[in-house]
């Protein structure tokens, strides 16, 4: 499994957007799609809502990649 540190200097980051941003994915419109799927994990829940609001201490899982969001 390959691990991401995603430094956050704001108070949350929209989980589609923060696909996008690690390079999981190309656009936030291929990042909502991705979510769809089911297969987003957010704190080993599996996260439906495209925009959720992802803050410093969750943990995204999306296949074998682990997102890691921390203070910037």
């Amino acid at each position: 499994m390959s691990m991401i540190r995603f430094e956050l200097d704001r108070e949350y980051v929209e989980l589609n957007q923060l696909l996008k941003l690690v390079g999981l994915c190309d656009s936030g419109g291929m990042g909502k799609a991705i979510v769809a799927t089911g297969e987003v994990t957010v704190d080993g829940e599996t996260e439906l809502r495209k925009t959720a609001k992802i803050r410093v201490g969750q943990v995204v899982r999306l296949d074998d990649v682990e997102i890691q969001v921390v203070a910037a």
